[in-house]
């Protein structure tokens, strides 16, 4: 069995218009929701967990929050360039292609992509991933590169749920 956690990033910055969007960071909220969220998530017992991040700094930077509350150390975050403003298709992609010895991997991203592979692996209608929302997705099978629906939604949490 493996589990895919979606963790679409925290809220981010819009502060400075000089920074592109690869490099906005994460505002005051964002900067709160992150470490909640990864509290919210470790109440319950996870295993090892794998962290695959965007190298976007707001997808990043809500990673090592996570990777802190997870005991994971922050240079065990893989970061995957091709997750930064990839469709589906492409998140598909990088899922299949985990390493089979990872049975829980935490997916950072961005949207639209992460909520367009939620809406293709979920078994039931999740509808747009908010900022910070953590979906976990049970799959029967015991190989990433044959994954498709999931057999279960076992967690959706957001940050507006309290």
């Amino acid at each position: 069995m493996l589990r895919l956690t979606l963790v679409r990033h925290a809220k981010s910055s819009w502060d400075d218009p000089a920074l592109g969007d690869f490099d906005r960071p994460l505002n005051g909220r964002g900067r709160r929701d992150a470490p909640l969220m990864a509290k919210r998530l470790a109440s319950e017992p996870l295993g090892p967990v794998r962290l695959v991040s965007s190298p976007a700094v707001r997808a990043l930077a809500t990673a090592h929050a996570f990777a802190e509350v997870l005991g994971v150390p922050e240079k065990q975050v893989r970061v995957e360039p091709n997750v930064y403003d990839a469709e589906a298709d492409t998140l598909l992609g990088i899922v299949h292609g985990l390493d089979d010895a990872d049975r829980h991997v935490l997916l950072f991203g961005h949207n639209p992509g992460l909520s367009e592979l939620a809406a293709a692996l979920a078994p039931h209608d999740i509808g747009e991933l908010p900022t910070c929302a953590v979906l976990t997705l049970r799959f029967e099978s015991t190989h990433w590169r044959t994954i498709g629906q999931a057999s279960t939604v076992e967690r959706y949490l957001v940050p507006k749920k309290e």
